[in-house]
């Protein structure tokens, strides 16, 4: 049996998850879906979309789509569809996963390596992350769980966007890129996103490509040595910012940060596995995605490896093309890394 693709949709409360969902789910795509609600409050997906109103814990919607609730642990509910589409009592192509607009999307993303059943079942293709314009600013001031979110994202849609101005907007979308400069920022409008933004996007596949947004390398660069571009000074009122959003760029001020490593010459790969291992075991539970295209001495491929908390896996990468440059490049998104310790181990890595 092929693997069954999951999807992992997360934001905080009032983003709009149950809004895209239900787009998603009442949309003719001819694709039968599982939904996985990680909690079966407010926000539910609204019972008029439902076939039945049952007790049941999953319930057949109208366009042939699944719901079902977690009462239990998520690892069982998984268990429980693979086995009722093995046994032909459940019809299903994917799954999503909505999680509470409280969660830390980082224990839901690891259920999917950490139990070889579910490994050997399903295939965790993305997070998204949804951003609410109106009141991210402040939710990523004030809740480190909102600035997880975005730190997890492959794939970041900010929706209510006319509710603010377009200098917020913007203010707002710098801010997250800074954040996490691998996953697209994309606006939404109630929901509307094509199924190709939200399906299929191989956010956790080794191989698909590292993507970092090149206006943030570009300005990387010439920040570099000054990272504290906004000081807290005495008009500044931490945690919330009065004037957030007025062309004040406070990225600094959140704990979810990103940085780029690039190298020019090869890795050593035993100092370079070693130095890894290390950091991954100290600040794991920091380290909430990283990922890289690597020059490895020894091998004419490209290796490619990414991360989620403790768990870090390589694979070989295509060839390196002929005069491609064979430039290593490594983003590390997480709460308060030690940049400077991390880039002079990496310095010591290479041949």
């Amino acid at each position: 049996m092929a693997l069954i693709p999951a999807t992992i949709l997360t934001g905080f409360l009032g983003s709009g998850k149950t809004t895209l969902l239900k787009r998603v789910l009442t949309e003719a795509h001819g694709q039968k879906i599982a939904v996985i609600e990680n909690e079966f409050g407010e926000e539910n997906i609204d019972s008029d979309i439902l076939v039945t109103e049952s007790k049941e814990q999953i319930v057949q919607m109208s366009n042939g789509c699944i719901c079902c609730t977690i009462r239990e642990d998520l690892r069982e509910t998984l268990q429980l569809l693979a086995a009722k589409k093995r046994k032909g009592l459940l019809d299903f192509e994917r799954v999503v996963i909505e999680t509470t607009g409280l969660a830390d999307p980082g224990p839901v993303a690891q259920t999917f390596f950490m139990d070889d059943e579910i490994a050997e079942t399903y295939l965790l293709d993305s997070i998204l992350t949804l951003v609410d314009a109106k009141h991210a600013a402040q939710q990523l001031n004030d809740r480190q769980e909102a600035r997880r979110q975005i730190g997890f994202a492959d794939q970041l849609f900010v929706s209510k966007t006319d509710l603010v101005s377009e200098q917020e907007a913007d203010a707002l979308i710098h801010r997250v890129k800074h954040m996490n400069p691998r996953a697209p920022v994309q606006k939404v409008h109630f929901g509307e996103v094509p199924l190709s933004q939200v399906f299929d996007l191989r956010g956790f596949n080794l191989n698909a490509k590292l993507d970092i947004d090149p206006d943030f390398l570009k300005e990387d660069e010439h920040d570099h040595h000054h990272d504290h571009d906004h000081e807290h000074g005495e008009h500044c009122d931490h945690p919330s910012h009065a004037h957030e959003g007025h062309g004040h760029h406070h990225h600094v001020d959140d704990d979810v940060k990103s940085f780029v490593y690039k190298a020019d010459r090869p890795f050593d790969p035993a100092r370079l596995e070693d130095f890894l291992g290390a950091i991954v075991n100290i600040y794991g539970p920091r380290m909430l995605r990283y990922k890289g295209v690597l020059n490895m001495q020894g091998t004419e491929r490209k290796v490619i490896f990414q991360g989620v908390h403790q768990l870090m896996g390589s694979d070989l990468g295509p060839a390196w093309a002929e005069g491609e440059s064979r430039q290593s490049r490594m983003v590390f998104i997480g709460i308060d890394l030690p940049r400077e310790i991390l880039e002079q181990g990496l310095e010591q890595c290479l041949v």
